[in-house]
């Protein structure tokens, strides 16, 4: 096997010092740089020139990637993202990043690094989000990072978590199917309206239904064609089996809030949550 391969199977950057346990020579390494077929990002590193940008500035720099960067590396639910976030350990010297604007985050991990890692541990990220971020956002991604089966809800609840961390996983419910619905339980909180998210009725989930039968919908951008033509077969559904449905999009959740709150809670006011025998 070439050095050049063993670096490719191992995602395109390694240290140096496990290529030499696979058995490679320093020579071999050293051959592999000066004919360019590998780059050095930091003295003890070693990449292929086509490996990630973000994995080798990571290296450069002696951090791993994390918080909202590393989020949306997994293609978790993330509402706002500027910059590149990256974490060091609280006993690491000064940080140099290479892309200017970079959020150096100081803490020591809920789970330890491994020395080879350059991205952190998703209970790593999860944490870092929940201090860095907005609550329902961090809520969000911690969602997101469940609904996707990356961490077990369970399993958090093992961690040691402090401050915001904890804050935000006592929120957690492993029912939200998108981003934009992990905001509407605490919103709605106040109205002291019990809320089901993602309840099963006439055949169909819903995303939320408030009391017996008010139902919340929320659009994401897939609700068009087809799929609009069957949200409104199923909202005249609801309604003929006398449920009262509020459908709302994104817009109105992240910009317009006060529009869809102003919605409920006139709804709950008129006791359109209500089924008849309780009003």
């Amino acid at each position: 096997m070439r050095v050049t391969d063993a670096v490719g199977q191992r995602g395109g950057i390694v240290r140096a010092a496990a290529l030499r346990r696979l058995g490679f020579s320093e020579r071999a390494v050293r051959t592999a740089v000066d004919t360019g077929e590998l780059v050095r990002p930091r003295r003890g590193w070693v990449a292929l020139p086509s490996s990630d940008p973000a994995l080798r500035a990571a290296a450069a720099a002696g951090v791993v990637l994390s918080c909202v960067t590393q989020a949306q590396r997994l293609g978790l639910w993330v509402l706002h993202a500027k910059g590149a976030h990256v974490a060091a350990s609280a006993h690491s010297g000064s940080v140099r990043t290479e892309e200017p604007g970079t959020v150096v985050h100081w803490s020591e991990p809920i789970v330890p690094r491994a020395p080879d890692a350059l991205v952190d541990p998703i209970e790593n990220v999860l944490a870092l989000t929940a201090g860095c971020l907005p609550f329902e956002e961090a809520l969000a991604i911690w969602e997101s990072a469940i609904e996707r089966g990356l961490v077990q809800l369970p399993a958090l609840h093992r961690l040691p978590f402090r401050g915001r961390a904890r804050e935000v996983l006592a929120q957690v419910t492993p029912f939200a199917g998108s981003g934009l619905e992990s905001f509407i339980p605490p919103r709605l909180a106040w109205l002291r309206v019990p809320i089901v998210p993602q309840a099963w009725i006439a055949g169909h989930r819903v995303e939320f239904l408030l009391g017996d039968r008010l139902v919340l919908q929320i659009d994401g951008g897939t609700h068009v064609g087809a799929q609009r033509d069957r949200d409104n077969a199923h909202d005249a559904e609801l309604m003929l089996l006398g449920y009262h449905v509020i459908r709302v999009g994104y817009v109105q959740v992240v910009h317009r809030w006060h529009v869809v709150q102003d919605a409920v809670a006139r709804a709950v006011a008129q006791g359109l949550h209500l089924a008849e025998r309780s009003r």
